[in-house]
């Protein structure tokens, strides 16, 4: 009797061990180090590789703003320069672009590459078609010191078709709030300016075409003998 008993107690215990083992496995694979836990989707997803997030595109560009924007007058300042004899003279805003039509562009550094290689060159190949479309001067400013400015005049053979203007301690940089701080770059350029080219009227600022810090997008003189 006893040892039916044990028999009958052997039995059913071995049968519930059997039927709740596969449940009592998953919970130790997934304290497990060496096991990846399963899922109910696991296996609709085992083949499909896996993919990296793409970033996210825009389909416009992003704004770009300053102090300065269209319908605005230009704050004047005091820009510097090497005329012809060698002599150094002063300009402010307010004469380059009085009664006038103005075409004002910046570099963010004279000698600098796409500044030397395109941005300049580009306004003195089309200061003619500039001077058809009623335009009385064309001006490069940069924060360079004046000597700069006349190397780098002379080093382009630039002639009179545009002045190399200085705006040395950035005041007008500053006060149209185009300001561009290369600090973190190892040539060790400091605070510049962003690349611009605007058309001005009377002072009056009609077309800004303002970069995003030193890219060459929007500014160029082929840009702007369009939207004139």
């Amino acid at each position: 009797m006893a040892a039916s008993t044990a028999a009958t107690a052997t039995f059913a215990a071995a049968k519930l061990l059997a039927s709740s083992s596969p449940k009592l496995k998953q919970p130790f694979s997934l304290l497990s180090p060496h096991k990846k836990p399963t899922t109910l989707f696991s296996s609709s997803f085992a083949a499909a590789p896996l993919r990296r997030p793409q970033p996210l595109r825009f389909s416009t560009l992003p704004k770009i703003s300053a102090i300065i924007s269209v319908g605005d007058k230009l704050p004047d300042a005091t820009l510097s320069y090497f005329d012809s004899s060698d002599e150094l003279k002063t300009i402010s805003v307010s004469e380059l672009t009085s009664n006038k039509k103005t075409i004002l562009f910046a570099v963010p550094g004279a000698f600098t590459p796409t500044c030397s290689q395109k941005h300049l060159p580009g306004f003195v190949e089309k200061a003619a078609e500039f001077k058809a479309k009623g335009v009385d001067a064309i001006a490069c400013i940069s924060v360079n010191d004046a000597f700069v400015m006349k190397a780098w005049k002379e080093n382009l053979k630039v002639g009179d078709e545009v002045l190399l203007l200085s705006d040395g301690n950035g005041d007008f940089t500053r006060a149209i709030g185009c300001e561009l701080d290369l600090s973190d770059k190892p040539v060790g350029l400091g605070v510049r300016s962003r690349r611009y080219a605007m058309y001005v009227e009377d002072g009056v600022v009609k077309i800004l075409n303002l970069e995003e810090g030193g890219a060459f997008n929007v500014s160029s003189a082929e840009d702007m003998l369009k939207a004139i």
